[in-house]
């Protein structure tokens, strides 16, 4: 297998770097310039585009397309048909056009057939429900989900949702995970969020 594995009907343009132990699958398609981290699992009909990064351990399932623009950090989950955007006034005859960014930051999930509007941060360890239309900042842990996704709530670092609250002040609330035990810090500013979104 080597250092990384490319199956034979993938395209991989020019200057691509691709990490070692990871796997991409039939039909994909790197552009050039892209960088893909190590121990990475690209599945059938991935569309990598033009200088995107991607960092280690990430899982990106089949059909996902992911433009120029988006930064992909270690240990995300992008799940099937996820697609993300790097436009916000999009014209098919528009000669010029603004390139918006987006980050992915490490250990967020993105459930399947979701949209992501480009200009945001997914936070750490956040979790995008399937189906959602994400146009704003999630925060770290956060669960969001819907169209909009709005924040309903939060979840651990195991990516189970966070009930138990332990200790709460005007600085941050703690949770306690009921799964695996751990505590999960979230910013007050970002609790009084969740219960405002929850509401709508």
């Amino acid at each position: 297998m080597g250092k990384f594995y490319v199956h034979p009907t993938a395209v991989i343009e020019e200057n691509v770097v691709i990490g070692e132990g990871t796997r991409i699958w039939h039909f994909a398609h790197i552009r050039k310039n892209a960088r893909i981290g190590s121990n990475c699992n690209l599945g059938k009909d991935v569309y990598i585009d033009i200088n995107v990064v991607i960092g280690n351990n990430v899982k990106i399932q089949n059909g996902v397309s992911v433009y120029r623009g988006v930064t992909v950090e270690d240990d995300v989950f992008i799940g099937p048909y996820a697609v993300f955007t790097n436009d916000l006034y999009p014209r098919s005859f528009a000669e010029s056009w603004e390139l918006v960014k987006t980050v992915i930051k490490k250990g967020a999930s993105i459930g399947a057939n979701s949209t992501i509007v480009c200009g945001i941060t997914i936070g750490e360890y956040a979790m995008v429900g399937a189906g959602a239309v994400v146009t704003k900042d999630i925060p770290p842990h956060g669960l969001v989900y819907g169209n909009p996704a709005r924040l309903r709530g939060f979840v651990c670092y195991c990516g189970r949702p966070l009930k138990n609250i332990v200790e709460k002040n005007e600085r941050y609330v703690k949770y306690r995970c009921n799964k695996c035990g751990k505590n999960v810090v979230i910013d007050r500013e970002n609790y009084e969020r969740m219960i405002a979104e929850s509401k709508i």
